[in-house]
């Protein structure tokens, strides 16, 4: 048995892990993988050549790079019979909050949280198409995955019009006092993700670290709706809210090639 250690630089929470599992789901050289995402660092327990999972992990664009191979004497791996219902768990949280975004967002006119509810359904498509890894086919796991990312662009591409036209013409302020508020509770769900997902994890990781929350993605997003909110207030302009608007529709299209990568 050998053990491969790959740095990972994009990987900042458990949706890019999930993403990762995703990708190299099926390779059948591989025995086991362990992730350390507050040290973006992957582990991967292997038998013979390590160049096709080398691959996989290149090709998902998530900065990863290959740092040791080295042989091991583990060979007994814990499985992980809840991984279905954790799965269910944080799937199920992530799509209440983008349908608590998306409807708090159209009500007060907040492009942040429209933005925000679609990273949100973004995980919920990772988690989901994740459940099909853990018991379906990779023909299954392909096709969910190519009608999410698509239908993940499409919506993010809706909401760049939507932001050109507040952007010129003429619209009353999103609500900020409604932006912090839900973005806060926002910030509360993603930390509960992550500790349902660490949860998982060997006793000495199972503990949620700082680093780990304020490292992630979910986390820096739902920080900048936050912020934009102060600022709408402020500066008394819409301004903050369309451009973190804009920057959250630009990750959520990056994300949705990713999940499109996982259908080829």
């Amino acid at each position: 048995m050998k053990k491969t250690i790959f740095e990972i630089t994009k990987m900042d929470c458990p949706s890019e892990e999930n993403l990762i599992r995703m990708k190299l789901y099926g390779i059948s050289e591989i025995a086991n993988l362990k992730f350390d995402i507050p040290n973006r660092k992957l582990t991967v327990f292997h038998t013979g050549e390590i160049d096709l999972v080398e691959k996989s992990v290149i090709d998902l664009n998530l900065g990863g790079k290959k740092i040791s191979t080295e042989d091991t004497e583990q060979v007994n791996f814990e499985e992980n019979k809840s991984q279905k219902k954790l799965l269910w768990s944080v799937l199920i949280i992530n799509f209440a909050f983008f349908i608590i975004e998306m409807t708090t967002g159209i009500i007060s006119k907040s492009m942040g949280l429209v933005a925000d509810s679609l990273d949100m359904l973004a995980d919920s498509f990772v988690y989901g198409i994740s459940l099909f890894a853990v018991g379906g086919t990779v023909i299954k796991k392909k096709r969910i995955a190519k009608i999410a990312g698509y239908f993940q662009i499409t919506l993010a591409v809706i909401g760049f019009i939507e932001v050109l036209r507040r952007f010129f013409g003429e619209e009353k302020l999103p609500n900020f006092s409604t932006m912090i508020i839900v973005s806060i509770f926002a910030l509360i769900a993603n930390g509960i993700c992550l500790y349902i997902l660490q949860k998982s994890k060997s006793k000495e990781e199972a503990h949620m670290k700082a680093s780990m929350i304020f490292t992630s993605n979910d986390v820096i997003i739902n920080l900048g709706v936050i912020s934009a909110g102060l600022l709408v207030n402020w500066l008394n302009s819409s301004k903050p809210d369309l451009i973190i608007g804009t920057i959250v529709f630009v990750l959520v299209i990056q994300g949705a090639f990713r999940i499109l990568k996982l259908s080829k």
